[in-house]
């Protein structure tokens, strides 16, 4: 009997989930075409930038910029490279431990941040306000709004 009544609740919460994946994956889209359109990089790229800009010393281990991006190891290698390669961050080894590595964000990074931002809040605002209107995900854009404090 306890399997009925928990049958609809999974029923649910995986409908639940797919709505936020749906919006997720058009909200993702539409963030990446206009940065890549309008400033050059990256959705990864953007958010490695905010990250960066965000630290108290402008910099972080490339395994702490992984996890707060949601990438692995060898993959943040290869975007801090491109990074790097747009003059946009470098690496640097820790003094204390040559094993350890760190990206760091330089001048030109934080312009292009600061530059991407204005475009990166206006099109998710403009996204999310886009699905309101969507039957199917409008509820879930509501229900994410209504837990901003």
């Amino acid at each position: 009997m306890a399997t009925s009544q928990h049958a609809p609740l999974r029923t649910s919460d995986q409908a639940a989930w797919n709505r936020v994946l749906a919006l997720h994956a058009h909200v993702e889209r539409e963030l990446a075409l206009a940065l890549q359109r309008r400033h050059g990089i990256g959705l990864s790229e953007y958010r490695s930038l905010e990250h960066l800009h965000q630290s108290t010393t402008s910099e972080l281990r490339m395994q702490d910029l992984a996890d707060r991006v949601g990438l692995g190891q060898s993959s943040v290698t290869r975007l801090v490279g491109r990074l790097e390669t747009a003059g946009f961050a470098f690496k640097d080894l820790c003094p204390s431990d040559k094993r350890g590595v760190y990206a760091v964000i330089t001048d030109e990074g934080r312009q292009r941040y600061q530059a991407a931002r204005a475009t990166y809040a206006e099109v998710l605002s403009s996204a999310l306000n886009t699905f309101t209107a969507d039957p199917e995900l409008g509820f879930t854009v509501q229900a994410l709004r209504a837990t901003q404090l």
